[in-house]
């Protein structure tokens, strides 16, 4: 028998470390190759960790809520694979991120909150520890007076939610009290005070206290920072789709029989979007400072439900370059996946622009928060049938056409109204010039 390190995964280019949420293996359980034994967190994603090995699981080397480094062994395995050690030791050398990197970023941290206290002031905090103590409203003097349980004295997420659930007893004002002593009298006076309001707050009438998840803290901290960093605008028309129904409905089940994928309307959208990019790169953009970086991929990000009833924002890179089928398979399987919580960490980065269809709940339109660092989204109304006025030769009439709300909020730091109104036009234009003929 040979021992096996379960390693920590990289699960995108920008993470570093992950939290694990639960262990679905114990101490002594067999395990299969590809079988899960954990459920980790990072910034972006849940995700579960398959063993690429078959054996038993012998030791557990972190605790559910420890947050662990890429690359770092999280539990050890016996197994006949002789092997397979050395190709896991080979790739966590590539991927172990290095320590000193870490502290620096540590220092940067405490720099840009202009927080200096001599107690664990080189020590590290993970992104997640971080985000949880700006939503608490916790200084970083604050936070580097907390124990930590971690590896090193680390804060984990389990500390730092402890700590927040007692910040409100006698205890906890009374050592916020002491660490303090050394600040300026009105500084002590304010976080006293805040954290007493913070104890004594209650609510009127009958009501219920749902605490936020993970997810919905990091939804709602991303939608507050980029109303806070964009200047958001939104412009509408009104596009006239009948061609498109007139198309999917005869061709839908051929599509089926065919490639085995069902075909909706969000693959015809993003080619749509995708074409119009093109004609307008600009709005395929972002702002850095006062330059403006041009992004020549397009990769469009589709909302979309979890199990939960959060949103997501899985990424189709390169979608201009997919055809019909490349784009139905891509919406299909990023969806499915997404509902099962599934995705991978790096299927919802690198998006260059977004298209939410809010025709799903019912809704004919929206002006929905753009993604950061993005400068743009479009979102899509529901199709309803319509009187419409008709123009032809022979003078106008009146038909049933479906028509449908096409919402684009854009950036107004680089994006003006001229843009981005013409933008979202040169997408309705494509739509509505759909070929009821093409071939699938």
């Amino acid at each position: 028998m040979a021992k096996f390190e379960l390693i920590m995964p990289k699960m995108g280019e920008s993470i570093t470390e992950a939290t694990i949420l639960k262990w679905l293996k114990k101490e002594g359980d067999t395990v299969k190759l590809d079988e899960p034994v954990l459920e980790i967190a990072t910034d972006k994603v849940d995700s579960e960790v398959p063993s690429p090995v078959e054996g038993v699981l012998t030791k557990l080397l972190f605790k559910e809520g420890d947050v662990v480094a890429v690359g770092k062994a999280v539990a050890i395995l016996e197994t006949e694979a002789a092997g397979a050690n050395r190709n896991q030791k080979s790739e966590v050398s590539n991927q172990t991120v290095e320590v000193p990197v870490q502290k620096a970023e540590a220092k940067v941290v405490k720099t840009a909150t202009q927080q200096t206290v001599g107690v664990a002031a080189d020590r590290f905090y993970s992104p997640l520890v971080l985000n949880i103590a700006r939503q608490e409203g916790i200084a970083m003097s604050e936070l580097e007076t907390l124990p930590g349980t971690g590896a090193g004295g680390r804060v984990t997420k389990k500390d730092i939610l402890e700590y927040v659930a007692g910040r409100g007893n006698k205890a906890a004002v009374k050592n916020e009290q002491s660490i303090t002593e050394k600040s300026e009298v009105r500084s002590q006076k304010s976080e006293v005070t805040d954290t007493a309001i913070s104890a004594t707050k209650s609510y009127s009438g009958n009501v219920e206290i749902i605490e936020m998840d993970r997810m919905r803290r990091l939804i709602a901290d991303n939608m507050v920072k980029s109303k806070s960093t964009s200047a958001h605008v939104t412009s509408f028309v009104e596009a006239d789709v009948t061609n498109i129904v007139l198309w999917r409905n005869k061709v839908k089940k051929k599509f089926q029989d065919l490639y085995g994928e069902n075909l909706t309307f969000t693959p015809i959208f993003i080619e749509a979007v995708c074409r119009a990019l093109r004609d307008f790169p600009m709005v395929n953009s972002s702002v850095d400072g006062s330059n403006i970086i041009l992004k020549k991929d397009i990769n469009i990000g589709m909302a979309a439900a979890m199990p939960t009833g959060n949103l997501i924002v899985p990424v189709i890179k390169n979608a201009d370059m997919l055809n019909m089928v490349g784009l139905a398979k891509k919406v299909n399987d990023l969806a499915g996946r997404a509902r099962q919580g599934k995705l991978k960490a790096d299927e919802i980065e690198g998006g260059t622009y977004t298209v939410s269809n809010v025709g799903t709940f019912g809704n004919v339109m929206g002006t929905p928060v753009i993604l950061q660092p993005q400068v743009a989204i479009l979102a899509t109304g529901a199709i309803k049938k319509k009187p419409v006025v008709i123009e032809t030769p022979e003078g106008d009439t009146i038909g049933i056409r479906h028509m449908m709300f096409l919402s684009h909020s854009y950036d107004h730091r680089i994006i003006d109204g001229s843009l981005g109104g013409s933008f979202v036009r040169k997408v309705a234009d494509y739509l509505e010039q759909f070929d009821v003929n093409r071939d699938i």
